[in-house]
């Protein structure tokens, strides 16, 4: 869904990437930059209780992630270094974000069922990902899935914030939509990798089978 608007996005922050470029700035340094204050926030507000706080300067670090990118294509320093970096990190922000939020259920009396689904939440996450890079790494597109990476961070943000400002249901809701649909994505990739194997065999009858 929100990946869509990438493009549109990229044309608004064409003109700051293009500025940090000229002033030596490398995409490298702002990956690194954004992931290290994003876990920093999520470790250190979210905790403590300061969800909407949290959430908004959490946006400032978020930004980067696809402000690096941008820097990256218009300086030619795409690179597979680049998009590995940038995925690794992602990952220990992700981890970041639901794990502090596990923090904050954790340290409430009545919190152990959404401190448990925050946590199945940063599991499906991380597996989601991984699905993908397995797949593509047989040689297999999948793209497929209910949420992305920027669905996940908007609606464990927008909880978050909601949440933080005295809508208590707002971020059990979210939780609840990631774990679900968290489930579905994995199940869904699982299901298009095997079908693309079974497919490729049949066309290959006198293929090694795989141990």
């Amino acid at each position: 869904m929100l990946e869509k608007i990438r493009a549109q996005w990229t044309k608004v922050i064409r003109p700051l990437a293009l500025r940090l470029l000229k002033l030596g700035i490398t995409p490298d340094i702002v990956t690194w930059t954004g992931t290290i204050g994003a876990i920093l926030v999520a470790v250190i507000c979210f905790p403590q209780g300061w969800l909407w706080q949290g959430t908004l300067v959490m946006l400032v670090f978020i930004f980067s992630d696809s402000l690096d990118g941008t820097m990256a294509r218009e300086s030619g320093r795409s690179s597979k270094w680049g998009a590995f970096l940038d995925s690794t990190l992602d990952r220990l922000a992700d981890g970041a974000i639901l794990g502090g939020l596990a923090l904050y259920y954790a340290s409430r009396p009545d919190g152990l069922i959404w401190c448990g689904l925050a946590i199945a939440a940063l599991v499906f996450a991380l597996v989601t990902s991984y699905s993908k890079a397995r797949g593509e790494s047989v040689g297999i597109e999948v793209h497929a899935g209910l949420a992305g990476r920027a669905d996940r961070l908007v609606l464990s943000l927008v909880g978050a914030f909601a949440t933080g400002v005295g809508v208590s249901w707002a971020l059990p809701v979210a939780l609840i939509y990631l774990c679900a649909a968290g489930a579905f994505t994995v199940g869904q990739r699982m299901w298009i990798v095997r079908k693309a194997i079974v497919a490729e065999q049949a066309t290959r009858p006198d293929a090694d089978e795989k141990a």
